[in-house]
């Protein structure tokens, strides 16, 4: 997907060759500092090549919400993992975890105790957040979404609305379960290929 916000990119082939690949694009600086995240395949999780140019990655109508000039603090996955093992933050702060997916994707899995607002579309996030607001002052919110793109929007006009405690997953699930044994979350989570699901492994959700 293209976007004047961005690009992303979902790319499968043996390791090898997507490492490669990836390789050759830390060579320029304008990518220089990508970090993809990865999970794993038995068959190929893409019946085709696609492109789209879109307004936005994740469409959510804010036009003032822009990452590229300013992005939102970030947790990793490893302080993350702390702070819901404990139940605060380093000073003291209630955490509590907030989805920023869709029904569905929740459906299939997400982090135990996280907040869910029922969202059909990502648009519907801002309204959501402004009739909940209140129930999040004084609290440390962790944002979090599939990959690192949803949630980073979310923190940034959270921030822009009066929750200054407000932080989004670094790299998202994805690079949670990467980095982490998959604590706190349940199931699997929802992915927009053919595998359908991955759990805390990376590897494909079976049919049960």
């Amino acid at each position: 997907m293209l976007a004047s916000e961005g690009i992303n990119l979902f790319l499968a082939g043996p390791a090898e060759a997507v490492r490669g690949f990836v390789s050759e694009l830390h060579t320029d600086p304008r990518f220089s500092d990508i970090k993809p995240k990865e999970s794993w395949s038995d068959e190929p999780p893409f019946k085709k090549m696609l492109v789209k140019v879109k307004g936005e990655i994740i469409r959510m109508n804010h036009p003032t919400i822009r990452p590229a000039e300013g992005r939102a603090p970030a947790v990793t996955p490893a302080t993350a993992k702390r702070w819901l093992d404990q139940g605060y933050d380093d000073n003291g702060r209630p955490v509590v975890i907030l989805d920023t997916r869709n029904d569905y994707e929740v459906d299939e899995g997400t982090f135990k105790g996280a907040i869910d607002w029922r969202l059909s579309k990502f648009t519907e996030f801002p309204d959501a957040l402004l009739a909940h607001k209140k129930e999040l002052q004084d609290k440390t919110i962790i944002s979090f979404c599939t990959g690192g793109i949803r949630c980073e929007k979310a923190a940034i006009f959270m921030q822009q609305n009066g929750l200054p405690h407000t932080y989004q997953l670094e790299g998202g699930i994805l690079k949670y379960f990467e980095e982490t044994d998959g604590a706190h979350y349940e199931g699997g989570c929802f992915v927009f290929d053919e595998r359908r699901a991955v759990d805390v492994s990376l590897e494909t959700v079976k049919p049960t």
